[in-house]
C-alpha cells in the first residue's frame, strides 16, 4: 500500500524545486494532487512532470483573494484536503540600507502572512479525521544571515507559528510540522539575480562551509516532507525537521 494512497494533497510553490520534487514523490505514493505556482512556464513544466494528472493552479501565495480562489478550486475538484504542504516562498536579499518597504512587505506577505491565511482557509477542507500540515521554514530562522534579515525574520515567525498552531489544531486531528532546509540546489538560488560568476562563487563558498561539503537536493527534502505527510509521523506535533547537512550545527 502506498503511503498516501487516495489522499488529497495541496502543495503551494509546487511548480519547481522542493515543491515539485515533493509533489512527484507524493504522487508516486498514491496522492491526488493540486500544485500552485506563479510562473506560467514552470507551471506548464510541472503539469508535464506530473503526467497531466494534477490540478495545476496559478496563484499568488501572498494574496488572500488568490488563496480563496485556490481553495475553491481544490474543493471543486476533490471536495476535501488531507495534506497541505505550504512551500511557496520568496527571498529578496539586500543590506538593510537598501531594503525597500515593497521588498519587506512582499517577503512578509508571502513567507508569513500568506502561510497563516493559507492554513486558516484550508481548515474547512479537512475531514473530521484530520490530516497533516507541513510548512517549509529555513535554517535562517535560527542562524543570522547578512542581507537576508527580512527573509530570516519571516521564517523565524513561521517556526513560532508552527508551534502555536500545532497545539491549536491537534485536537481536531490535524498535525502541524515543518521542514527546515539549509543550502538546497533549487532554482530559488538562481532567481536571486546575482551575476553568474558571483553566483558560482557564492555556491562554492556555501558548499565549502557545509560539514557535508555539498548542497542538498530537493528530493532529500521531499523525503522528509513525505514522512510528515503520512502516518509514519502520526505522533509528531509541532516539530521541525532540519535538512541542512549539518550547517546549523556550526
Amino acid at each position: 500500500m502506498h503511503k498516501l494512497q487516495d489522499k488529497v494533497v495541496l502543495v503551494t510553490g509546487g511548480s519547481s524545486g522542493i515543491g515539485l520534487a515533493s509533489a512527484q514523490l507524493f504522487q508516486a505514493q498514491g496522492a491526488q494532487l493540486a500544485v500552485t505556482g506563479r510562473d506560467p512556464q514552470t507551471l506548464e513544466q510541472a503539469n508535464d512532470a506530473l503526467g497531466g494528472k494534477a490540478l495545476v493552479i496559478r496563484s499568488d501565495a501572498g494574496r488572500l483573494d488568490a488563496i480563496d480562489d485556490m481553495m475553491a478550486q481544490v474543493r471543486a475538484r476533490y471536495g476535501r484536503l488531507d495534506v497541505l504542504f505550504i512551500n511557496a516562498g520568496v527571498a529578496r536579499p539586500a543590506p538593510i540600507e537598501l531594503t525597500s518597504e515593497e521588498a519587506f512587505d512582499e517577503q512578509m506577505g508571502v513567507n508569513l502572512k500568506g502561510v497563516f491565511f493559507t492554513i486558516q482557509k484550508a481548515l474547512p477542507l479537512f475531514a473530521d479525521n484530520g490530516g497533516s500540515i507541513i510548512v517549509t521554514t529555513s535554517i535562517t530562522n535560527q542562524l543570522g544571515s547578512p542581507n537576508f534579515s527580512v527573509y530570516g525574520a519571516a521564517k523565524a515567525g513561521l517556526r513560532s507559528l508552527v508551534k502555536s498552531l500545532a497545539l491549536e489544531l491537534v485536537g481536531r486531528g490535524i498535525r502541524v510540522n515543518a521542514v527546515s532546509p539549509g543550502p538546497i540546489a533549487t532554482p530559488m538560488f538562481d532567481r536571486l539575480g546575482l551575476p553568474p560568476e558571483l553566483a558560482a562563487a557564492k555556491k562554492q563558498a556555501i558548499a565549502d562551509k557545509s560539514p557535508s561539503r555539498r548542497f542538498g537536493t530537493a528530493h532529500e527534502v521531499a523525503k522528509a516532507a513525505l514522512f510528515l505527510a503520512c502516518d509514519d509521523s502520526s505522533y509528531l506535533v509541532g516539530e521541525e525537521i532540519v535538512i541542512d547537512g549539518g550547517m546549523s550545527l556550526l
